[in-house]
């Protein structure tokens, strides 16, 4: 016997498939069948902020090609899942290994440049920061600068206030907690309030992957890639790791989450272990 699920609005498989395609063309993710009930969910609210009365008509702006509204929709589809020192190995490698590198390579320059790309809410790119102050702290006359993307407008403003609920920092030492952190009064009871030190170092920018070219220079010294490329087929993630690797320093290194993986996408990246690669030529 199957189950007629009560909707506020009328949702059909038409309109998820165009929907769908939007997301792919516009913003690489591939999205699959079982995500019917996840788009419903999280695009209700645009329809009914919009007066809307149905999908269709929904779809139908989208297609009028409202730019506005089109922010709205992949702010809304986009997932941000991060915290403070998420897979906490990366940062340890970066901290014991490739930090030092850098430091004996770039020593003419004392340049450091690392690039958080799908920098969601900002906790990988603040993360990125403490990780370098600290590693630096007996130099701290190093040039330092730490780019941090995403395309989801609305998590860049979180990132670039800085402002979070104290629970997102419980797994951070006391030390860090003290010297990184302010803890808010009054209408700010709660939150922590990242340093400007940790702020200084990071520049927050809109940027979409499928855009060609990038407004970007580098080079890199590290690209922060993580659970990033899961969501793209096989030729847009290799086509993404190819321009990934061109903006690479000499012997830079590309970091990837850890249910991901290259797959042999890129000659030019040799597997160091835990998802870390280096660039070899």
């Amino acid at each position: 016997m199957s189950v007629v699920v009560e909707r506020e609005f009328e949702f059909t498989q038409q309109d998820f498939s165009m929907l769908a395609e939007l997301v792919t063309k516009h913003a690489g993710i591939i999205v699959m069948p079982e995500k019917f009930d996840m788009f419903y969910s999280r695009l209700a609210r645009r329809v009914r902020a919009l007066n809307l009365a149905n999908f269709k008509q929904y779809c139908d702006l989208l297609s009028a090609g409202n730019e506005e509204e089109f922010h709205h929709f992949i702010n809304a589809i986009t997932t941000n899942l991060t915290s403070f020192f998420r897979e906490i190995h990366h940062f340890d490698y970066l901290k014991s290994t490739i930090i030092p590198g850098l430091i004996k390579k770039n020593a003419s320059s004392k340049k450091i440049r690392i690039w958080s790309a799908g920098c969601s809410t900002g906790e990988e790119p603040y993360t990125l920061a403490i990780t370098l102050k600290e590693a630096l702290s007996a130099d701290p006359n190093w040039d330092v600068k730490i780019l941090a993307t995403d395309i989801d407008s609305n998590v860049l403003e979180t990132a670039s206030a800085g402002l979070y609920k104290e629970d997102r920092i419980a797994g951070l030492s006391q030390d860090q907690k003290s010297k990184w952190f302010k803890r808010g009064k009054g209408a700010n009871e709660g939150m922590v309030a990242v340093s400007q030190e940790l702020k200084d170092l990071i520049s927050f920018k809109r940027l979409n992957l499928m855009e060609s070219p990038w407004p970007l220079k580098g080079p890199f010294d590290v690209i922060f890639c993580r659970n990033v490329i899961i969501y793209f087929d096989r030729e847009t993630k290799e086509k993404l790791v190819e321009r990934y690797t061109d903006l690479l320093s000499e012997e830079g290194h590309v970091i990837i989450g850890h249910s991901e993986s290259l797959n042999k996408a890129n000659a030019r990246l040799k597997l160091l272990g835990n998802t870390v690669y280096q660039k070899i030529h």
